[in-house]
């Protein structure tokens, strides 16, 4: 199949599924909930804000994925722009964002299931677990989800919340709007960057570019109409969801979608939102731990990570290392999570500040990159102030993403020196700009 014919496969209708599939995910099941409790019926002024600037990102990751398609996503971007060394270290960013991103998403599926059964901690892990490992199995076996699967997860998710928000409106209160501002305006703030888990995804589609119909034309398209779309629904489950005060700590903020659905529907709701949740959270960690099993082989390959992190499985020749190292750190994190020392709100806040830093590399890049374009120069550039002001109020959070580049420089000066002892070189073979690893 030639390139050219790759490029007719994608209309735009496909494109805007595949959008909104990879932005729509879990966090509308968790984030609502727990935006609604940290900052009152005032979340909503940031559910808004959020939902007119996330354009401009969107604009930014869809003009670079028609210009420059790989499969190497924002690291790819950046390595263009500034070189080697700053895209493995976006990589760096985001394959440290799965190992904690992927328990997360494991605990949030579990949670909803719990909450019907009256599970307590143990079993709700049991199951997190499950949902976490199967995943990191499957792709050691070579297997994946089907591309009709996706199809599936997008009409699944978009049903599910238009029911949340249809049912929810006869329980309309007024009432619950007040106080507006109950924890200060610090907190509308707060709330802003905790909901950028949800405005996650626009970089994973960019691999797919090169199948656009049109791609210049298209992939712009489809991110305004994704855009559009997702802001709409994420605003309309944000206000029922504090119209019916479906959050707090009696009704349980990382279940709201759950408490808003059985309003009308009862417990049958219940179950339908909990099947749901464990389909969306099962996909979504299948995505994401297959591209960072394949970005940890190639930061091994680069000599930016460990050898073993770069090793294949034999039989199947998919990327085991990687994935064991994503089984590692998520069980470790499970276990950190389960013995509350932390709450899900507080680990959240780790890949979502790894993602935002991963954000403001590809504005970066894409403010050098597009700078012959006016529109995306200026979506760019829009981009990269949100993204910059947001990361100061992530709190503690914030230092993760700099504790890697520092561990990520740390063994890069570390190995290049050993190399120049042992083999008079800096560098060891590894694939060029823009060359995918070969599996």
């Amino acid at each position: 199949m030639d390139r050219k014919e790759l490029r007719q496969v994608l209309r735009l209708p496909h494109i805007i599924a595949l959008y909104l599939g990879s932005v729509i995910g879990s966090g509308i099941l968790l984030i609502p909930g727990l935006t609604a409790e940290l900052a009152g019926p005032a979340s909503l002024i940031a559910w808004l804000a959020m939902s007119i600037l996330v354009v401009p990102m969107a604009v930014t990751m869809g003009l670079l994925a028609s210009r420059h398609p790989s499969s190497g996503g924002v690291s790819h971007f950046v390595r263009l722009a500034f070189g080697r060394h700053y895209g493995n270290l976006v990589g760096w960013l985001f394959l440290l964002s799965v190992p904690i991103g992927g328990p997360v998403l494991a605990v949030t599926g579990a949670q909803y299931v719990a909450v019907l059964l009256g599970w307590g901690s143990m079993e709700t892990y049991i199951l997190a677990l499950l949902i976490f490992i199967l995943p990191l199995v499957m792709n050691g076996f070579g297997l994946k989800l089907a591309g009709r699967v996706q199809m599936i997860v997008v009409a699944l998710i978009l049903g599910i919340l238009l029911l949340a928000i249809c049912t929810s409106v006869p329980h309309y209160d007024a009432a619950h709007f007040t106080p507006f501002l109950p924890h200060g305006g610090l907190s509308v703030f707060q709330a802003a960057a905790l909901m950028f888990w949800c405005f996650i995804g626009w970089e994973a589609v960019t691999h797919l570019s090169a199948e656009f119909v049109d791609p210049k034309r298209n992939a712009l398209r489809g991110v305004i109409w994704s855009a559009g779309i997702v802001a709409i629904i994420y605003f309309a489950v944000a206000f029922m969801n504090v119209a019916t005060r479906s959050y707090g700590q009696e009704v349980g903020s990382a279940t709201s979608l759950s408490a808003m659905v059985q309003l009308t529907l009862g417990p049958a709701g219940g179950w339908i939102v909990a099947a749901a949740a464990l389909f969306i959270c099962f996909a979504a960690h299948n995505a994401y731990s297959s591209a960072a099993s394949r970005i940890a082989l190639t930061l091994a390959r680069e000599g930016a990570a460990p050898r073993w992190m770069g090793t294949l499985n034999g039989k199947y020749g998919t990327p085991v290392g990687g994935l064991g190292f994503i089984a590692a750190g998520g069980i470790l994190a499970l276990c950190v999570l389960g013995s509350g020392v932390v709450t899900l709100n507080e680990l959240i806040a780790l890949p979502n500040a790894t993602f935002i830093a991963t954000y403001v590399g590809g504005c970066l890049a894409g403010f050098k990159l597009l700078r012959d374009d006016r529109i995306g120069r200026l979506a760019s550039g829009v981009s990269l102030v949100v993204t910059v002001a947001l990361y100061p109020f992530l709190g503690w959070p914030a230092v993760y993403p700099l504790a890697v580049v520092a561990v990520a420089a740390f063994w890069r000066k570390r190995h290049t020196g050993w190399l120049a002892r042992k083999k008079g070189t800096d560098f060891i073979a590894a694939p060029e700009d823009g060359e995918a690893p070969k599996l």
